[in-house]
């Protein structure tokens, strides 16, 4: 979301483990049969539909079934048509194999460099964001790559920030060679590590995108922020690997993050929810619901908490769990697998992922 994105108001209900379960050995599957390509990726996967308490305030942005009541409108300006170069701000302390998780996911995106990952695919999830087009026509891009990266290890601009100080950190990285200003194709993607603390996070927020000021970096430049919630709030930000407190850890709602990493896996699917509306609401006044573009309704947020058919009322939706009891929706590059929020299709007018069931 873009002003006030990836709302979030903790209003738990009552809860209910796994509801329905089965198996499906890919193995003797015919359908995947010809995409897996070893024995390591062939292990059977149990599908599982579980009730988790919602995080949202309210359950009227789920919408797998088709909604008159969304009224996502075009409002004539433009969507990231051009292949989108994204430029990495790491700001604070992070693991290489944290980089590696997220790097690995926004590398999943695109095919340009390698084919895409067996169905269900972080590309085919993509899909639907390119269904998207602006007042000529062209569609969102699906040619993505990570262009620059710049590390901040230092807090530059402290360890608490604020929306305008999250400018100041863009800023900072673009004045540093070799890391450019991109305003053409750019998109810059502030993400802050466990130990940093930023305005309206856990409390309102997950992640939020917007664009750059003039005044602030010299040029407007599309961004958005994401921060690891697994120090400060996983049961809000990195739902549904973490569930509140009063249910104990590791209780039957939370479910095992497929990369290891609660904090990091939950940030999955938020940079997912904040790229797919960068893409198509880059400058705030291309595609959203509502009458206000100050508190806009996009596209993640329609389809937030659902990650499979099924979903809706308390249910994630049909979700894939591996034989370790990791769970995962989709496939990504290097045998990586990521859990990652269904999106607005404008087609289905309904939510729409890659591993939705025919």
């Amino acid at each position: 979301m873009s002003i006030l994105p990836l709302t979030i108001f903790l209003f738990f209900t009552s809860f209910v483990s796994s509801a329905s379960v089965q198996t499906l050995n890919l193995k003797h599957h015919h359908h995947h049969h010809h995409r897996l390509q070893s024995d390591d990726v062939v292990k059977s996967h149990t599908f599982i539909n579980p009730k988790l308490p919602p995080i949202t305030y309210t359950d009227s942005k789920k919408n797998e079934g088709s909604s008159e009541l969304v009224n996502l409108r075009y409002h004539m300006g433009p969507v990231l048509s051009s292949p989108i170069n994204i430029y990495l701000i790491w700001y604070g302390k992070w693991t290489p194999s944290q980089q590696l998780i997220i790097k690995d996911f926004i590398l999943s995106i695109s095919t340009t460099n390698h084919r895409a990952a067996a169905h269900p695919s972080v590309t085919d999830w993509w899909k639907t964001v390119t269904l998207y087009t602006d007042q000529t026509n062209a569609n969102i891009s699906a040619n993505i790559l990570i262009a620059g990266e710049y590390s901040d290890q230092k807090y530059t601009h402290g360890t608490h920030l604020t929306r305008l100080t999250i400018q100041d950190v863009i800023a900072t990285s673009v004045q540093s060679a070799p890391f450019p200003v991109d305003h053409k194709n750019g998109v810059y993607l502030v993400l802050t590590s466990s130990d940093v603390t930023v305005q309206d996070f856990c409390r309102a927020v997950c992640g939020f995108h917007y664009f750059t000021f003039a005044s602030k970096v010299g040029y407007t430049l599309p961004y958005a922020w994401v921060g690891n919630s697994g120090k400060q709030c996983p049961e809000v930000c990195a739902y549904p690997f973490a569930v509140p407190g009063y249910m104990g850890s590791g209780g039957p709602g939370s479910l095992a993050p497929p990369n290891g990493d609660v904090g990091v896996d939950g940030m999955i699917s938020v940079i997912g929810h904040e790229l797919a509306e960068l893409a198509s609401n880059p400058l705030v006044n291309a595609w959203y619901a509502g009458e206000d573009p100050t508190a806009p309704t996009e596209i993640g947020d329609l389809c937030e908490g659902l990650y499979g058919s099924g979903g809706g009322g308390g249910y994630i939706g049909q979700v894939m769990k591996d034989a370790s009891g990791r769970t995962f929706n989709m496939n990504g590059r290097r045998g990586r697998r990521f859990m990652v929020q269904w999106i607005w299709s404008p087609v289905l007018k309904a939510c729409s992922g890659p591993n939705a069931l025919d």
